[in-house]
């Protein structure tokens, strides 16, 4: 059972093929470092990526992902950017790198980024590429609503 009550709202919005691997590796992970973490961001549309991709460059603010929409794990519901909750506090200087031991074959984590480094961020990728991804997406081939097919 994972600790934190919002994050099982939000590993619902997930694509089905993950919800129960990052269950399982948050559920790993707090009880192995006795900690409580919390799903940040899961699934994001294509549009409210356009909106992050925007911040920087033509909207105020800072550049925070280089990712267009279409072009980011999180708008197909296979990443989850995570947190680690101090009470009701959240705690962004955690370190992240503990958490790796206990990542499952095939997760990618966001710290290992060559641009911009996300040490938040983890993703199951399957194999697939955004690219595919994003073809999938736009032909409509979709499996469980609207969740592309792997």
């Amino acid at each position: 059972e994972m600790r934190d009550k919002i994050s099982e709202g939000r590993l619902n919005e997930l694509h089905p093929a993950v919800r129960q691997i990052f269950k399982t590796f948050i559920e790993t992970c707090e009880e192995k470092l006795n900690i409580t973490l919390r799903i940040a961001q899961g699934f994001r549309s294509i549009a409210y990526q356009d909106g992050l991709y925007a911040q920087g460059r033509t909207k105020p603010g800072k550049v925070v992902t280089n990712a267009k929409g279409g072009s980011s794990f999180h708008n197909y519901g296979l990443a989850i950017d995570l947190v680690q909750m101090k009470g009701n506090d959240v705690d962004w200087n955690f370190d992240y790198s503990k958490l790796i031991p206990f990542m499952p074959a095939g997760m990618v984590w966001g710290g290992n980024f060559k641009s911009i480094k996300d040490k938040p961020h983890f993703e199951m990728t399957f194999g697939s590429t955004w690219r595919t991804l994003l073809l999938r997406y736009q032909k409509k081939d979709f499996v469980s609503g609207e969740f592309v097919r792997l």
